[in-house]
């Protein structure tokens, strides 16, 4: 590579080869579960006017303040490169009048940018499944929400990861934990982080969710939300947990995961590889999988009526990391022409073998016996031999009984 070639920015990748068929199997995969829970696909778009995020994720926030690609248009228009899908999804929703489609389930999928430390599974350019369900209130589209989630990783073959599932309760029961909360760290406010003395009076749920170790030293007696739950609000948790139960998707309780945003609402979760898992291997430090949470005031940030909606999103390339490498479809058969004059022949027959459904490809350069050598390298269940005559035979020892009944009349 000469010195002058650009070298791609840091933090994003180029993907190929047994990584990009992952990554393809992650999104075939999602497209597919999502259509048996009747998720419909929506796309959006890659950039939206600033203050959609601003207001929607909030100003405080790490992804707001420091993380955003945001830049000015030649109007003068304060634009930024998506950081995540719920914003740029609530809007459309309100601004397309999509409510006439309530309860309305979304699926999409594709980048998302942030400015931050890349680091194993993280990039600056990555890449999301997302799935929302807007306008039910009702503890069941969690429940299916989080089946579908369970199915999924089920069906990407990922194991040793389970379901860490809280409540932050209604309104009632938020506003009464988080003054409970911003009474129990007032009294160590002092021996707590920087970052979580400024979160104190603003964001006090965030402390629970922090990783340093000053912190650390009180949270685990930090007052815990079951303590403040309304009867409302501990009911909803019961019959999300109990269809949980019933549609087999396995779950353990976390006091301490939390959504510090106010118009989180009731359900939390996160899929956690177990310790010790292959999964925990794989991915280190970075350990969340898939994540999501109620998000009922959202609408109302951006200007819209009171809407409840629950979502989850999950990082392609860490979920393809899980899924390890992938090999490409195996190649049914390899048209192998022997000599140029029957080009137009072995074009024909690789067409009708393609639209009958028949991974295929040909071999149509060098000399005859370098055709025969890397037709056989490329490892088809059939060579399929071409001639000035015509399709003159095969040779493989695995050829699929379709494919040898669809030869029949080509000999």
């Amino acid at each position: 590579m000469s010195k002058n070639t650009p070298k791609a920015i840091r933090g994003t990748q180029d993907i190929f080869g047994p990584d990009a068929e992952s990554f393809a199997f992650v999104v075939e995969t999602f497209e597919r579960v999502r259509k048996l829970y009747r998720f419909r696909r929506a796309e959006m778009p890659v950039f939206e006017k600033t203050e959609v995020f601003s207001r929607a994720i909030g100003e405080t926030t790490d992804v707001v303040s420091k993380e955003m690609y945001s830049f000015e248009d030649r109007s003068e228009t304060s634009l930024t490169l998506r950081p995540e899908f719920t914003a740029g999804i609530a809007r459309a929703y309100l601004t397309n009048g999509w409510q006439q489609h309530a309860p309305l389930k979304l699926a999409t999928h594709g980048p998302l940018f942030r400015y931050e430390r890349p680091q194993k599974g993280r990039y600056r350019q990555f890449h999301q499944i997302d799935a929302e369900i807007l306008g039910a209130g009702e503890p069941q589209a969690d429940v299916e929400l989080l089946a579908m989630a369970d199915q999924l990783l089920k069906e990407l073959g990922i194991e040793g990861v389970t379901l860490h599932l809280n409540t932050l309760g209604d309104a009632e029961s938020r506003d009464a934990w988080r003054a409970g909360l911003i009474e129990y760290f007032s009294a160590v406010e002092g021996e707590l982080s920087e970052d979580s003395q400024e979160r104190l009076h603003k964001n006090p749920l965030r402390i629970l969710d922090s990783k340093d170790p000053r912190d650390q030293a009180f949270v685990a007696d930090a007052p815990k939300i079951d303590a403040y739950l309304s009867d409302e609000a501990l009911a909803f948790f019961e019959s999300v947990t109990r269809g949980l139960d019933a549609a087999g998707v396995k779950w353990k309780r976390a006091e301490s995961l939390v959504r510090g945003l106010d118009y989180y609402r009731h359900t939390a979760f996160e899929f956690i590889p177990d310790e010790g898992s292959a999964a925990a291997d794989a991915l280190g430090s970075q350990s969340t999988v898939l994540g999501g949470g109620r998000y009922d005031g959202l609408m109302e940030s951006l200007g819209g009526p009171s809407t409840p909606a629950v979502g989850w999103a999950a990082g392609i390339e860490r979920l393809a990391m899980l899924v390890g490498e992938r090999s490409p479809e195996p190649l049914e058969a390899m048209v192998l022409l022997e000599d140029d004059a029957g080009l137009t022949k072995a074009t024909q027959l690789l067409s009708d073998l393609r639209k009958a459904g028949f991974v295929s490809d040909m071999i149509a350069s060098g000399s005859k016996k370098k055709r025969y050598d890397k037709a056989v390298k490329q490892d088809p269940r059939a060579i399929l031999r071409v001639n000035e005559s015509g399709y003159y035979g095969y040779a493989g020892d695995a050829i699929d009984p379709a494919l040898s009944e669809f030869l029949k009349d080509k000999v």
